[in-house]
């Protein structure tokens, strides 16, 4: 099972397991991992899953138009990594991924 990475504005981190086609935001409400609520339960029509993408780096170019757009209003402000979590779909290659959620979200 891939490994995710939660850190958290007050240092604190949590490393779960993630299920191979399960996204970062699914894998976090499940696990209770604070700072990730996904109201909208990943349907792309909020951002209360935005994170920063810390590792791998190249991850965070790959959003789509309409997550870019969703992006906008986030509570917390956008980075270049930043990404919505439940559009990062856990597999193999993905291992060892590490993501930093917003103060705003913690």
């Amino acid at each position: 099972m891939p490994k995710v990475t939660y850190l958290h504005a007050d240092g604190t981190e949590d490393v779960v397991d993630a299920q191979d086609g399960v996204s970062v935001m699914r894998t976090a409400v499940t696990k209770g991992v604070k700072g990730i609520v996904g109201e909208c339960g990943g349907e792309l029509m909020c951002a209360t899953c935005h994170v920063y993408v810390l590792k791998p780096v190249n991850l965070a170019s790959e959003r789509s138009e309409d997550e870019d757009e969703m992006l906008e209003f986030a509570a917390s402000p956008r980075r270049d990594n930043s990404r919505l979590s439940c559009q990062i779909i856990m597999d193999e290659p993905l291992d060892g991924l590490v993501v930093e959620t917003p103060e705003a979200q913690n």
